[in-house]
């Protein structure tokens, strides 16, 4: 008589596959995440010289704290930060509130819309490098259409990091846009309906359903929306070249890549990097423990 294998060894096998699964997350996680992270604390505190390390204590900190760029690429990070959510959080949401009004060609809209995320990030800004050209520029032509004076777009210290901001609002806009639209389709229309009777226009409805009905996506976004910008490199330097004129759209990431690559200083890098994780991770806990705080309350 054969016998056949009981529950508990099928379970006992479904269970050592998923963690076998779980396991090499985590170790995939660890190798390109955790491991990074703790290499930059030990050369945020070492020197190399001569093919020789040795320990330097807080000396990277202290001059890296003493250059000026330093500073500067915060006030521009900074700045940078705040353009970028009043454009690429807001906008976003906007476009998600419109799309949702929509009953027919719904997803030809959410295409149109995701387009940009889809091009390669290099291919976009270039795009709009050409956009932004003095002499041929498209937005230089449009303003002439208008009668309005030409800009130099990138080569001025007043327009050179908003020209970064609504480029890079232009191509990361569209995965917001259709989380945004995920969680208003979620909203059951009857709160619609109900605020509809109460007398409620479009924006007291925003203000009085939507918003309320999607707190719990707009405060994540929002602090995703402050990490990533943080952190933003690659429209700059392909703008830009970087630093821009005067130094207007030196950023800490592309900083740091200086002192890495240009200065041969991976310690002065390393405590730089290690000011922006400390900065983001103090933020991202001071936000969450504010967020419960508030639903607590709420």
């Amino acid at each position: 008589m054969t016998r056949t294998a009981g529950p508990v060894p099928g379970l006992l096998r479904r269970q050592l596959t998923a963690h076998g699964f779980l396991i090499g997350a985590v170790l995939c996680f660890a190798f390109f995440s955790w491991y990074p992270m703790a290499r930059e604390f030990v050369l945020a505190f070492q020197k190399t010289k001569d093919g020789r390390t040795t320990w330097a204590g807080w000396s990277n900190l202290t001059y890296v704290f003493h250059d000026p760029a330093f500073w500067q690429a915060w006030r521009n990070t900074l700045l940078f930060t705040g353009l970028a959510l009043v454009l690429g959080f807001a906008v976003p949401f906007l476009v998600a509130v419109l799309l949702n009004e929509f009953r027919h060609g719904q997803g030809y809209l959410r295409l149109l819309v995701y387009l940009p995320v889809m091009l390669p990030p290099v291919a976009s800004v270039l795009l709009f490098k050409y956009f932004y050209d003095p002499g041929y520029g498209l937005f230089n032509r449009i303003l002439e259409l208008v009668h309005l004076p030409a800009q130099q777009w990138l080569q001025s210290t007043d327009t050179a990091m908003i020209s970064v901001v609504i480029a890079a609002t232009w191509m990361n806009m569209g995965g917001a846009t259709l989380i945004y639209l995920a969680a208003l389709q979620g909203i059951p229309g009857e709160l619609y309906e109900a605020a509809e009777l109460d007398g409620a226009g479009l924006l007291r409805k925003i203000w009085h359903v939507t918003v309320p009905q999607t707190r719990l996506i707009l405060s994540l976004m929002f602090l995703m929306q402050i990490i990533a910008t943080m952190q933003v490199f690659t429209e700059p330097f392909l703008l830009t070249n970087g630093a821009g004129p005067e130094g207007s759209t030196t950023t800490v990431v592309y900083l740091i890549y200086q002192y890495a690559f240009n200065f041969n200083n991976y310690g002065g890098a390393a405590a730089l990097g290690l000011c922006l994780l400390v900065l983001l991770a103090g933020f991202s806990a001071l936000y969450v423990r504010l967020s419960r705080t508030a639903d607590d309350h709420g």
